[in-house]
């Protein structure tokens, strides 16, 4: 039996933070955070720090931040920390020949799909996108190709009608950090084998870089998806007549058809405006915000646009 007495982790987004977490809790703190350099961002373009980076500081955990893990400086100080293991949640870089047989056990990754469905950069939002009903968190044996590795344990959870990839993405990070915790006593027994993707079953989810468009010409449940797909990061929008930009927070496809144009305002209900979609079904707005404004519901939207039964957005 061999023990993971040092792990070096690996990751950079908010998704990592319950894995790390995890592995302090269960008494497995890593000797070393690496994450992602800080970045500028916001108004003042003031350097920010990844949120792992930040959350390891606070736990008192050494951090190493390199441009390129392939970098030889970087690799000698981590052959030089003696690691037994890496664990890798949302990095963000591909990882060299060189890195990954470092750590006598290799290094595992926490990938948030049922793998080979959606290797990538986005697989959350890919599979809310594509509409499927479940997803899931997948333990893999990390390879040289992107998220090619074997798998060692996969967990489904199903998708939610109206969950937004960020929610999802908050689930789904506590589920990778459950089933990391039960998948790392039974390497170190080495009682667990990873078994191979199957390479006809591969499907891609690159990042979504840019605000998503939509057009109300699309079908009633696909604008819904992709409005889900792309909350908070990168948003999706709708344009108005004037081709005002307005950001859509919270969506659904609503069980009624119209006769109306694609874009037409068909009622104001409750706190939603509905709008007519391109096969003859509406879609709620529930959550919206314009350009420069605070989020508003569908209904204060109306009232803002003075917006009516039968008028059009773009």
């Amino acid at each position: 039996m061999r023990g993971f007495d040092r792990i070096v982790f690996f990751g950079t987004p908010e998704f990592a933070i319950p894995s790390l977490d995890a592995l302090v809790a269960a008494g497995r703190t890593p000797i070393l955070v690496v994450s992602r350099p800080a970045r500028p961002g916001g108004r003042g373009r003031k350097l920010i720090e990844p949120p792992v980076a930040a959350r390891a500081r606070e736990l008192g955990i050494p951090v190493a931040q390199p441009e390129k893990v392939r970098a030889p400086e970087f690799l000698e100080r981590l052959r030089s920390s003696t690691p037994d293991l890496a664990v890798v949640v949302a990095f963000g870089q591909i990882f060299p020949r060189a890195l990954l047989e470092l750590p006598p056990a290799g290094c595992v990754n926490v990938h948030a799909s049922l793998l080979p469905r959606w290797r990538g950069a986005a697989p959350i939002q890919a599979a809310i996108a594509a509409g499927d009903a479940e997803t899931g968190v997948s333990i893999q044996q990390m390879a040289e190709g992107l998220d090619s590795g074997p798998v060692y344990a996969a967990r489904r959870t199903p998708i939610g009608d109206d969950e937004t990839a960020g929610e999802l993405s908050q689930r789904l990070a506590r589920l990778g950090a459950e089933l990391l915790l039960e998948v790392l006593p039974a390497l170190e027994a080495e009682l667990l084998a990873a078994a191979p993707q199957d390479e006809s079953e591969v499907t891609l989810a690159p990042k979504l870089l840019s605000p998503q468009r939509l057009d109300p010409a699309r079908p009633a449940a696909e604008l819904s998806r992709l409005a889900r797909a792309a909350t908070p990061e990168p948003g999706a929008f709708l344009e108005t007549r004037n081709g005002e930009r307005l950001k859509l927070l919270r969506v659904h496809a609503v069980s009624e058809r119209t006769a109306e144009m694609p874009g037409t305002v068909v009622r104001i209900f409750g706190e939603d405006l509905a709008i007519a979609a391109g096969d003859g079904g509406v879609l709620a707005l529930a959550r919206v915000q314009r350009a420069g404004g605070r989020p508003v519901s569908g209904r204060d939207l109306a009232n803002g646009l003075r917006l009516a039964p039968g008028d059009r957005f773009a």
